[in-house]
């Protein structure tokens, strides 16, 4: 396959970091984007040169010119859609999570295997170039065996509203949408252990807080301050059947001084940090070692990481091979946050 003729569904925010990486990739054309939201649509549509312009995901899916789709959309929408564009025989970069329950996560895996067609999951962080970088430090075992890890993502007045706030659409609150980025991070770094128990919490305790000024934050296009029915805050510990733990704790709203963004795992032989900057802790001729990494950037670089995952899913596509972030860990991330969900809501860990 030489160029790859790309559908996006769904023209909202984070659409603008597929369309820009395919419309700059020189195998991949913007030829379809589609949205419920015509006006929306026909302005990606405009800015991107696609060819077609569609309000409805089926007449997409039907048009046999398209190989392979982004899905963009509500996360209640990504299962239905994935299994559609897969029984059309399209290529799918899914945005994460990969759906709203294990349920859906397992019917989307049995159509990929049905299909043969490639699912590669939006999971961004895996692709970001410290992430790669500090992988390979992992696989020549520089780190020797992770044992623990811990993440933490406070936004304490980050609501976005619209959808985000909406638990039929979103499936949840910063759990689902934030610490889905963390949880899979770790996860891939500690080279994806089978999870064992998780014990969870979700608080609802403060709420859109629609009431402050002076600071502003990112609203989503849908905006509604009356409607927000997800957690502010959830937090987790995740336990691994080779004995390592997660810790993990995230909110769109708290009482907190700022914002806050950690991923540190600590291995036998070294530890990391990811954020809020890369580093790397080793021990030579006895001495304990802090490393700063020449790198292009210290923090997450969130454009090159877009780029990056655009890159692989063409790369994926053109030459059939198994992406980088499969279904599979699609399907394992989803087990462990609706364990988190069920955790919170019995009052108990909960064993897969």
């Amino acid at each position: 396959m030489s160029t790859v003729n790309i559908g996006v569904i769904g023209t909202g925010s984070i659409s603008e970091f597929h369309l820009k990486p395919y419309a700059s990739h020189p195998d991949a054309r913007v030829y379809a984007v589609c949205d419920l939201n015509e006006e929306r649509a026909k302005a990606a549509g405009a800015a991107y040169g696609a060819e077609k312009v569609y309000t409805d995901y089926r007449e997409l899916l039907a048009d046999s010119v398209i190989d392979a789709v982004s899905i963009c959309t509500w996360n209640n929408t990504h299962a239905e859609i994935s299994i559609a564009a897969l029984h059309a025989g399209k290529h799918v970069l899914v945005e994460k999570p990969l759906c709203k329950t294990v349920e859906d996560a397992l019917r989307v895996q049995e159509a990929v295997k049905a299909t043969g067609k490639i699912l590669q999951v939006g999971f961004v962080r895996r692709y970001d170039p410290n992430a790669q970088m500090l992988r390979g430090f992992a696989d020549a075992g520089e780190f020797g065996e992770f044992y623990y890890a811990k993440a933490s993502y406070i936004r304490r007045h980050g609501n976005p509203g619209g959808w985000f706030s909406d638990i039929e659409r979103s499936g949840g609150g910063p759990l689902i949408d934030l610490g889905v980025h963390v949880i899979d991070l770790c996860w891939y770094m500690m080279g994806r252990p089978k999870v064992k128990s998780v014990s969870g919490n979700t608080y609802r305790k403060l709420g859109n807080r629609a009431n402050v000024h002076n600071l502003s934050r990112y609203m989503a296009a849908d905006y509604d301050a009356a409607k927000n029915d997800v957690e502010d805050m959830a937090n987790a510990l995740i336990r691994f059947v080779n004995g390592a733990t997660l810790m993990v704790d995230v909110s769109f709203t708290l009482h907190a001084k700022q914002d806050e963004g950690i991923v540190k795992l600590y291995g036998d032989k070294g530890g990391l940090e990811l954020d809020p900057q890369v580093t790397i802790v080793t021990e030579k001729h006895n001495t304990i070692l802090n490393v700063q990494p020449q790198t292009d950037s210290s923090g997450f670089q969130f454009e090159k990481a877009f780029q990056s995952e655009i890159a692989h899913f063409i790369d994926c596509v053109q030459n059939n091979k198994q992406p980088l972030s499969p279904v599979e860990d699609g399907v394992e991330i989803m087990k462990i946050l609706n364990a988190v969900y069920e955790s919170a809501a019995e009052g108990k860990e909960i064993y897969l």
